[in-house]
């Protein structure tokens, strides 16, 4: 999240979450932490928001009632009584505890802090952040010892890397507010309680997501279904990346109809998409459109993954970016090794 020097830190409170299953506590702090040091606020909120992609953007729902949401509950009684923050923040780690029972959930510190002046579109709002850290690092302090020096380790938290976070503005409460999410650990689908589970967040229907979603369909599609469907060279799925991220940075609309027909070609291969689209949508519980408006930051974020490489052997990378006719695949007579040949005008 970039434009936080401005943000107000107004309060933080730390408790300590453990696994109920493994025996571990739940440790609820008194008070909310001495705010008195600037050095220590601004590290803590480049800490707290230095992670998130505004652009990403969720919202509390529940299956009857969002007012039975527990977090979004909680967290609108803080944004409504400020005077209630400590008490709040208590009931969210009581409900947090009692969905950390899952075996790979570590214990760890969770800190509810209020924020003010937090940059959202072209205003700035206040919004209310939920944080865990589970990874702890070893540290290396050296200290004055008489006329000489020594080292001790400590553990502690690295504040560049944000385990867990919810970022939750004081916009759109009818709709579950507008809410941004960080969960780096515990990704696999059994073990998502922090969005799952304890926030219950889904992400709104919007061109970010669809453009995001549909690009990390293509990518597994080409790199997973293609080459086990069809036999086809490592040049050709490269070549069929390329295409699939070309589209969507040339164009500025996205229809499934125009995409398939120019980058998939094939029919063969335009029903193995199509069907493995269907699968990909119900195994990740969402519904990509056949058509949207493409949104230019989640091109630039999903361009990444896109790896375009050409890995023979340990010896030679070869990029590709474009101009797969350029390329042609064989083997030596004499060797018996494979090949590939690389037609071009001028090197530099």
């Amino acid at each position: 999240m970039t434009g936080i020097d401005s943000v107000q830190l107004k309060g933080v409170i730390v408790h300590k979450v453990g696994n109920p299953t493994r025996g571990e506590e739940l440790r609820l702090s008194a008070n909310a932490l001495t705010l008195n040091d600037e050095i220590v606020s601004k590290l803590l909120t480049k800490y707290f928001l230095g992670s998130f992609n505004e652009n990403e953007q969720y919202h509390f729902t529940h299956i009857s009632d969002l007012a039975l949401n527990e977090v979004y509950t909680y967290v609108t009684q803080i944004f409504d009584n400020p005077a209630s923050f400590e008490a709040q923040s208590a009931l969210l780690a009581h409900f947090l505890y009692n969905k950390s029972t899952h075996v790979k959930v570590k214990e760890g510190e969770f800190y509810v802090a209020h924020f003010d002046d937090v940059p959202f579109g072209n205003s700035y709002v206040q919004a209310v952040g939920l944080f865990k850290s589970e990874s702890k690092e070893t540290f290396l302090k050296v200290f004055p010892h008489g006329q000489s020096w020594e080292v001790i380790h400590e553990e502690g938290v690295n504040i560049n890397k944000l385990d867990k976070g919810c970022l939750i503005f004081r916009q759109d409460r009818e709709n579950g507010y507008v809410v941004c999410v960080v969960d780096v650990t515990n990704k696999q689908q059994d073990t998502q309680y922090w969005i799952k589970d304890f926030l219950q967040v889904e992400p709104y229907a919007d061109s970010y997501h669809h453009t995001n979603n549909y690009l990390s369909l293509c990518k597994n599609f080409i790199t997973k279904e293609y080459p086990e469907k069809f036999e086809v060279a490592k040049s050709d799925q490269i070549d069929l990346l390329n295409r699939s991220m070309d589209y969507f940075k040339e164009k500025e609309d996205f229809s499934m109809e125009e995409f398939t027909r120019e980058v998939m070609h094939h029919d063969e291969v335009i029903d193995s998409f199509m069907e493995y689209k269907k699968n990909y949508e119900s195994a990740k519980s969402i519904n990509i459109e056949d058509e949207f408006a493409i949104h230019v930051s989640a091109v630039k974020q999903q361009q990444k993954g896109f790896k375009t490489v050409l890995k023979l052997d340990k010896n030679f990378h070869v990029y590709i970016h474009g101009r797969r006719d350029l390329i042609e695949k064989g083997i030596d007579e004499m060797s018996g090794k494979k090949y590939y040949k690389l037609l071009f005008d001028e090197e530099s």
